[in-house]
């Protein structure tokens, strides 16, 4: 058995709380402090996203989101189970309206077969109006395991648990800086200083800023996009009995405008994504010139942003106009057509980008003697956050760190 410690996680989002109740539970009797500068859980990433708990569809077979994606929806389910949480198999449609899309849909429907995703096919016309009557489409891959979630209810347990099991959760801490010292770790926050033999940081859109802090790679960097989801009027609740997405364009990285329930009954449409002028501010305008200042100084961005010129002027007409976005949305539900819709608070994906402008596309994570920074960790990252916890634990034990 690993000998007790003090360990220290930054962030009290779902992946923080996560890797905080492994941490007790493979290293009994040791100190386990969550810090977290907001005054709550969740204020950030695991509060403003889907609740989608992904299957694994699109994930590169062998790579860690394929593996700890699969992974992390056993972890969830039985957490949910034990824990009484809200948790809907509604299944999705990944519809292809157009021929080109088709053989993406196919080599989409390959991937998953090879990650292991239960109940996978693909439906033609017919069969997607079995799944989903009021959607059209000339194929599509049908995952009856995907779900929804709310994954701030998941952190909020999580935490319940780390508190009933000897941890600590310090809200409104700021870390500021990481000192590694020969023997563990100095945290210089807002309330003051402590040591702790090892920490991970687990600051999403923060976690480049921390890393580089305490002597990390530079590399890779955060830049933020912003997500705006729209809530349906309450007359199309029941439009769709799950989830209905497009076939993701290879040439774009992000999922495009899709159909999503929520786990109390309302449908949402989105999101779009776009810069964010800010890391995390959700409202208005949500300008934040160091965070802008920092984006516009990374010839990274430039040579990314150069590369998706077309795609940019798609989205951009999907933040101005809240008809184009529910007409994007109704060309896979026809009964959407003049639909109302009100603006939801966005949500900021902290996206990791190399230093040729590249969206980093797996999970990655920085080993240092005596801290871990988890570097990258976007979709689906809730939905592994679990996973993520026995991973990066377990290359504790591995090393023999504590």
């Amino acid at each position: 058995m690993p000998q007790a410690k003090s360990f220290a996680v930054v962030g009290a989002g779902i992946i923080g709380a996560a890797v905080a109740r492994e941490l007790l539970a493979r290293y009994p009797g040791s100190s386990v402090t969550v810090v977290e500068k907001e005054q709550a859980a969740a204020g950030h990433q695991t509060g403003h996203n889907s609740g989608v708990v992904h299957a694994g569809l699109y994930y590169e077979p062998g790579g860690l989101k394929a593996k700890l994606c699969r992974r992390g929806v056993e972890l969830l389910q039985d957490l949910a189970q034990a824990r009484s949480l809200p948790y809907e198999q509604c299944g999705k449609l990944v519809v292809a309206l157009e021929a080109d899309e088709e053989q993406r849909l196919k080599n989409i429907f390959e991937r998953a077969q090879a990650n292991g995703v239960p109940g996978v096919g693909m439906l033609g016309p017919d069969g997607i109006k079995d799944i989903e009557p009021n959607a059209v489409g000339r194929m599509a891959l049908h995952s009856p395991g995907t779900a929804i979630i709310s994954y701030a209810a998941v952190t909020e347990a999580l935490l319940d648990e780390v508190r009933l099991a000897g941890g600590e959760v310090r809200f409104g801490c700021a870390v500021e800086r990481i000192e590694e010292l020969a023997t563990g770790v100095r945290l210089h926050t807002s309330t003051g200083q402590f040591l702790a033999d090892h920490v991970i940081v687990c600051a999403g859109s923060q976690s480049d800023r921390l890393a580089r802090g305490s002597g990390a790679n530079a590399q890779p960097s955060v830049v933020p996009f912003f997500g705006q989801y729209f809530q349906l009027e309450e007359s199309y609740r029941t439009i769709l009995n799950g989830l209905v997405y497009p076939v993701p364009d290879p040439k774009y990285p992000f999922l495009g405008v899709h159909l999503t329930k929520r786990v109390d009954g309302q449908m949402m449409v989105g999101p779009n994504a776009f810069l964010s002028l800010s890391r995390e501010k959700y409202h208005g305008l949500g300008l934040d010139f160091k965070d802008l200042g920092e984006v516009m100084a990374n010839p990274g961005f430039w040579k990314f942003a150069s590369r998706n010129l077309p795609t940019a002027v798609r989205e951009i007409r999907t933040v101005v106009s809240e008809q184009f976005f529910l007409r994007e949305a109704a060309k896979y539900v026809p009964s959407l057509e003049g639909a109302k819709a009100t603006r939801l608070t966005r949500g900021i994906r902290a996206q990791a980008m190399d230093a040729d402008g590249k969206l980093l596309d797996d999970f990655a994570i920085d080993y240092r003697d005596h801290a871990t920074h988890i570097r990258n960790a976007p979709s689906p990252g809730a939905t592994s956050s679990l996973a993520i916890a026995e991973y990066i634990v377990d290359s504790l034990v591995s090393r023999s760190i504590a």
